[in-house]
C-alpha cells in the first residue's frame, strides 16, 4: 500500500491505529513529497512547513509510521537511512554512487519475495531488500573528476 495524494492521511493514521498529530501528518506530507529523504531532510522540510521540531521527536514519528507499516525505511550501505510511503509490495531500489539519488525498482519477477533463499534456516522468510548500484545518466555525462 502507498500513500497517495487521494489518500486521507488523517484516515491512514487511524487505521494503523495511530493518533492524528500535526507532526505525523507534517511528515507523511513530505516523505509522500520527498521519496527515499533523510531522516534530516525530513527534519528541515517539516520545520519549513509547521514550525519547530525537535530530532528526538523527528527519529519518535518517523519510528512509530514505520513500526505501524505507514512508512518503509531503507538504509543502504553506507547511506544515511531513508523513507518512504511505498509500503506492502515488493520493490528494491537503486542508488548512483555519484550524486546519492535514490529510485525504485519493481521486481522483475516472482513472487514476494522474489528472491528465493538457498536455505531458508528455518525462518518464515516475508521480505527480500536488493539495492542496485551504478551512476544515474547526468553523473555518467560528467567529466571525470568533476
Amino acid at each position: 500500500m502507498s500513500l497517495t495524494r487521494s489518500d486521507d492521511p488523517r484516515q491512514l493514521l487511524k487505521d494503523h491505529g495511530l493518533q492524528v498529530t500535526a507532526q505525523r501528518l507534517a511528515v507523511l506530507r513530505v516523505v509522500e513529497i520527498h521519496p527515499h529523504a533523510t531522516t534530516d531532510e525530513v527534519i528541515e522540510l517539516v520545520r519549513a512547513e509547521i514550525g519547530a521540531l525537535s530530532k528526538q521527536s523527528a527519529y519518535d514519528t518517523l519510528g512509530v509510521l514505520t513500526d505501524h507499516g505507514v512508512l518503509r525505511r531503507i538504509q543502504p550501505m553506507g547511506s544515511a537511512a531513508r523513507y518512504e510511503t511505498r509500503v506492502g509490495d515488493n520493490h528494491h531500489h537503486l542508488l548512483c554512487r555519484g550524486c546519492g539519488a535514490v529510485v525504485d525498482i519493481d521486481c522483475a519477477v516472482g513472487e514476494r519475495p522474489c528472491l528465493t533463499a538457498a536455505d531458508d534456516h528455518g525462518y518464515e522468510i516475508d521480505e527480500a531488500e536488493v539495492i542496485y548500484w551504478g551512476r544515474c545518466p547526468t553523473c555518467r555525462a560528467a567529466p571525470a573528476g568533476a
